[in-house]
């Protein structure tokens, strides 16, 4: 879908530059023709050789270049492509881009164009989180700008959160999303995501670590690929996707009860770590510590939510996709799960204290189906995501 494309790439200063020397490769792979730009400050971080190289373009720096301006002006070059892409887009790059300073080649260029502009924001957590920046997200979205990012994770900083770049593949799924008609065009899916909270009483609740990375992923994954989305999410760690329809829960019942509204669906698939129980008569008080000695706690079944969707009779998703996170032995109890739910596949992670998945950035998967077993190696959440969600739009397809 990206054939013969014509991508201006602009790279500014961040760490996260590096990651762009990556997406040229996965865009030139596909047959999109790359035209870089960097500024100043990403010279620091990767080489204007390493970027010309790899793009087999010429490679665009300095606005008063006058051999440059004689050979392609910038007000052409920013009109020239199909769409504009910053990626990294640093803090600072969106304040000019919201504010319309042009005061360098990429800034000139961003507010020069009448193509399509899409940016991958890279930042520090607290720059992202902070009120001036975003104001200027919102100044942006409002202008048009599409959003790839940012993932949560660990920085370079040493900090954790939201403001790492989104990774390559996720980039180059948005690029086709936008460019061409994806191949899940005209589908509807629904997607579970993050834990249930399950009260005890008006302060506490049973919950599960499940940070809701991987299912925000897979629906940005499946959004790229032109499918209509409704994103059905407990209270999860990370932020919901971009371009989707956000349906916040907090219960097992809840979820149960918004699938349910969110069907018909052509797949549906449940990443959600949905609560096994919860408290029977729950107290609509906070429980005091009693002399009489600790509150008895009665536990009750939550709904099968993934069961249910998939042994309906009638209105069943074409596909129905479960997770099952497991401690031990976890291909033989994924596959004994897939066939007591009677769902299309499952896939299976170790989340094991010692692994680090259930709230980690990568995963480990193993997905399960009539075929056999498929045993993916541990990569990013968001390349998880990203292979998923290109299976899916293949069995869609069949």
């Amino acid at each position: 879908m990206l054939r013969d494309k014509k991508i201006l790439l602009i790279i500014s200063g961040g760490i996260a530059a590096y990651k762009s020397l990556d997406l040229i490769r996965r865009l030139s792979e596909r047959g999109a023709v790359v035209t870089p730009v960097m500024t100043k400050s990403a010279e620091e971080f990767v080489t204007p050789l390493s970027v010309s190289a790899l793009s087999g373009s010429k490679l665009y720096r300095d606005l008063f270049d006058l051999t440059e301006e004689a050979e392609m002006g910038h007000i052409q070059l920013s009109r020239s492509a199909d769409i504009v892409l910053v990626a990294p887009a640093t803090a600072d790059l969106m304040a000019k881009m919201a504010h319309g300073i042009a005061n360098d080649l990429a800034s000139t260029l961003l507010l020069a164009t009448d193509t399509p502009v899409t940016i991958a924001p890279a930042m520090n957590v607290r720059m992202w989180q902070h009120p001036a920046t975003q104001r200027n997200i919102e100044t942006l979205k409002g202008d048009g700008v599409s959003f790839v990012g940012p993932n949560d994770g660990d920085m370079a900083c040493g900090e954790f959160g939201p403001g790492r770049m989104a990774e390559p593949l996720e980039i180059v799924a948005a690029l086709e999303a936008q460019l061409g008609d994806g191949p899940l065009t005209g589908k509807h899916i629904l997607v579970t995501s993050g834990p249930t909270h399950e009260p005890i009483d008006p302060v506490r609740y049973i919950a599960n670590r499940s940070s809701g990375a991987q299912g925000t992923a897979l629906a940005q994954a499946l959004t790229a690929l032109g499918a209509e989305v409704t994103f059905v999410t407990g209270p999860a760690d990370v932020a919901p996707p971009e371009n989707v329809k956000v349906v916040p829960v907090q219960t097992a019942q809840q979820m149960l009860e918004a699938v349910q509204t969110a069907l018909p669906a052509d797949a549906a698939i449940f990443a959600a770590a949905v609560a096994d129980w919860h408290v029977q008569g729950a107290s609509d008080r906070k429980l005091k510590k009693s002399k009489d000695g600790l509150p008895t706690l009665s536990f009750a079944e939550n709904p099968d939510i993934l069961a249910t969707v998939a042994q309906m009779k009638t209105g069943r998703p074409q596909l129905v996709v479960g997770f099952a996170a497991e401690t031990n032995d976890v291909q033989a109890n994924a596959t004994a799960k897939r066939k007591r739910k009677a769902c299309d596949w499952i896939v299976a992670n170790d989340v094991s204290p010692e692994t680090g998945i259930m709230g980690g950035a990568e995963n480990a998967v193993h997905v399960i189906d009539d075929a056999g077993i498929e045993d993916w190696p541990r990569m990013s959440k968001a390349d998880v995501a990203t292979k998923l969600a290109a299976r899916i739009a293949q069995a869609l397809a069949s």
